[in-house]
């Protein structure tokens, strides 16, 4: 008897399904994609509606041609790919390629692999819906129109191997308007003033007012006055307001907050995330076979099936007590655009506690199914409730004001965040004298936005509406692939390249790189797959305004040929640098003299500088070791070698050094002294430019989720730079 073939894209997926159905079914993996666009060309019929042009993927022949000697052998074919866009593709080219051997095609759709989904997916199979298909033959195609268009015009105009993206540009864009605005942002100080205070045990105020109002001291002499007037006075409370509120549990994961959280609790790229993530989903042995422990991981929707509802509140009832569940499931509102077919990210059986998979997973997978175990109960747990009372303090014509937050019932935080504490004030009333035990003030400075880390990009992506959480990866991936950022301290830094790139797509195509038309587009993408949209028009509206921006940059877009102008002045004789071409590769040269010089992210920062001792340009050279660094253009009468860190003073006292950053021998960075080696200070911290809130020294050194002080020792909670 002949047996129903399977077809998924992954061995993993493969081997999970088949301990579910059974003998009488062969499954297959297609490795993911059989079929692309071509490599070496467009594969796009502009003039005959935008039509693409699929090939078998060059590797893929021999994976393919078992697949179809199968399917001629099967008495039918499943199509069981993902429950997506990407999914539905892969379905459809492997259709139109089996169905000349066995037209017996159905499609199969689950949101996790356990022996009841797959069981009701195939005793429902479906065909194959060419409205996510189309959806995704857009995206394809818009992509492919930007790649090939906009690329080799970068390529004409400053260097070959650039690229440009439909939505990987807007991203660049993002990461190199932050870094203008930190490179605008003007520092201004302000001091706290904290005062320690008694009345049956002890809590702490801050001074919030003036006069009656609001008040902000910005001067060292106002924080003076500031402290001998409470020192001076007598301390009483005005007012005293304390209300009842009530936090409601966050919903379950959605592929956005999964990279968000895994990447702020675990520091998981988003790729490795999603890598993670797909190995939960298609099935982890257990000792016993594969088994699927999480729902499909590409969701953007909220949703929750009602069997799963049914059974994580029973699970909440035997395990916390009747006390946290609420009268009937919460729900939670759909994000514009959700995909409300799909589920939220969540395990599949909420009884395989993560206790119970200590020791049977890998470290990084139990932390990811962790986070999703836990988010999923709390998410049908009932709301943490607490008192919030705020104290308003008189200490003559100023005011302070102390909060305090008493925990009146944990709820999902039980849960999430088991050992939080969190005190209330002591019993206060109006007229209450308070005795004050200390004041002091703290300089502060106010500080520029914080450059993107992978979680807070994908954030703020996902806030435009700019691509979708599944491309989101990909994105990341390209960007740092294409030299456009860097990463520094887990922050994304833009080279001068990416930010020359994006300057050039601004000025010349302005509505491909706006925020606001990019989300337009997926907005119309997701019409495509709802069948309100045919797909063509979508494109051709699109290409429209592509072809219109792209006869405006072949004609003003600079070239390398005459001279790109970067804003760069030469350190010679204060010219501006043109970016220029030669078949060495690029270089900077002055508009006005004779300055030349390589090219290179290093390059653009010694320019801008000049040697503190003497004067002389900084020039960057090369180490024994081929490392690039900045150096005096003077060696070797000047031996001054420029350091990121030599603003920052040495925290030893009398020292007089500055901070410098070496390379150890292991090739890990530290920190030490200038003054080597009559002071032998140095750490493996890297500096914050946050003072201290204890002794004011002007910066402190990261040590993990903490700052710490390298003058007196204090440490405070990293909130992050």
């Amino acid at each position: 008897m002949s047996k129903k073939l399977v077809i998924v894209e992954s061995p993993a997926k493969a081997k999970t399904i088949g301990k579910y159905l059974g003998k009488e079914y062969l499954v297959k993996a297609s490795m993911g994609h059989v079929k692309d666009l071509p490599k070496n060309e467009m594969g796009v019929e502009i003039e005959n509606g935008f039509l693409p042009h699929y090939e078998v993927i060059p590797g893929k022949e021999k994976v393919l041609n078992e697949i179809k000697e199968a399917a001629g052998r099967s008495s039918s074919v499943f199509l069981a790919t993902d429950p997506d866009r990407e999914g539905e593709a892969i379905s459809y080219h492997l259709k139109e390629e089996v169905e000349p051997v066995n037209n017996q095609i159905y499609r199969v759709m689950f949101h996790e692999i356990t022996a009841g989904a797959i069981r009701d997916a195939f005793s429902h199979p479906s065909n194959l819906d060419m409205n996510r298909v189309k959806a995704q033959w857009a995206r394809r195609v818009l992509d492919r129109l930007v790649g090939y268009l906009i690329s080799p015009l970068l390529w004409k105009k400053l260097k070959g191997r650039l690229s440009a993206g439909r939505v990987q540009s807007v991203a660049l864009r993002m990461i190199c308007e932050r870094e203008e605005k930190r490179e605008s942002f003007v520092r201004e100080e302000y001091w706290v003033i904290e005062a320690r205070l008694k009345k049956d045990r002890e809590f702490t105020a801050k001074l919030t007012g003036k006069g009656g109002k609001k008040y902000r001291i910005t001067s060292e002499e106002e924080a003076r006055r500031a402290v001998h007037a409470i020192k001076n006075h007598q301390l009483k409370v005005e007012k005293v307001e304390a209300k009842e509120r009530e936090k409601k549990a966050p919903p379950p994961l959605i592929t956005s907050t999964l990279q968000q959280e895994a990447f702020k609790l675990y520091r998981f790229p988003v790729k490795k995330t999603m890598q993670i993530a797909q190995r939960l989903y298609e099935g982890v042995d257990l000792g016993d076979g594969p088994v699927g422990l999480i729902t499909y991981m590409r969701t953007d929707s909220f949703r929750v099936s009602p069997e799963a509802l049914r059974a994580v509140r029973k699970f909440i009832g035997e395990n916390y007590g009747g006390d946290y569940l609420p009268p009937k499931a919460n729900q939670f509102r759909a994000k514009k655009g959700a995909q409300e077919a799909h589920e939220a990210i969540r395990p599949t059986y909420v009884e395989i506690t993560p206790e119970s998979l200590r020791g049977r997973l890998k470290p990084e997978e139990l932390k990811i199914y962790t986070l999703v175990w836990k988010r999923f109960v709390a998410s049908q747990m009932k709301p943490y409730r607490f008192r919030e009372t705020k104290v308003e303090i008189k200490a003559g014509e100023y005011t302070l004001e102390a909060e305090g937050r008493q925990v009146l019932f944990p709820g999902y935080r039980k849960l999430l965040e088991p050992s939080f504490r969190e005190e209330g004030l002591p019993p206060l009333e109006p007229g209450d004298l308070l005795q004050l035990l200390e004041v002091k003030s703290q300089r502060k400075e106010t500080q520029p936005p914080p450059r993107f880390t992978e979680a807070t990009l994908v954030k703020e992506l996902e806030e435009k509406g700019i691509g979708r959480p599944s491309t989101y990866a990909t994105i990341i991936s390209t960007i740092q692939d294409r030299t456009y950022v860097r990463k520094e301290d887990g922050k994304f830094v833009p080279t001068f390249l990416g930010r020359l790139v994006v300057r050039l797509l601004k000025e010349s195509f302005p509505d491909i790189m706006d925020y606001r038309y990019t989300a337009e587009v997926e907005e119309e993408l997701d019409r495509v797959e709802k069948g309100e949209r045919e797909w063509s028009q979508v494109v051709g509206r699109f290409y429209a305004t592509l072809e219109d921006n792209l006869k405006r940059a072949q004609e003003k877009m600079p070239s390398v040929t005459l001279g790109i102008p970067t804003g760069l002045r030469c350190p010679a004789c204060g010219g501006e640098l043109l970016l220029k071409r030669s078949r060495f590769g690029l270089y900077f040269q002055c508009e006005r003299c004779q300055y030349k010089s390589q090219f290179s992210d290093l390059i653009t920062k010694a320019i801008s500088l000049r040697c503190p001792r003497c004067g002389s340009p900084l020039t960057v050279k090369r180490s024994r070791r081929g490392e690039e660094f900045i150096a005096c253009s003077n060696y070797p009468s000047c031996n001054y070698i420029y350091n990121e860190t030599e603003d920052l003073p040495c925290p030893e006292e009398g020292c007089g050094g500055h901070l410098v950053k070496r390379k150890g021998k292991g090739g890990k960075y530290f920190y030490g002294c200038s003054n080597y080696p009559e002071c032998d200070f140095l750490t493996p911290y890297p500096p914050v430019r946050q003072a201290c809130p204890e002794c004011g020294f002007p910066y402190m050194l990261k040590k993990g989720r903490k700052l710490l002080c390298p003058k007196c020792g204090a440490e405070v909670r990293s909130h992050g730079s």
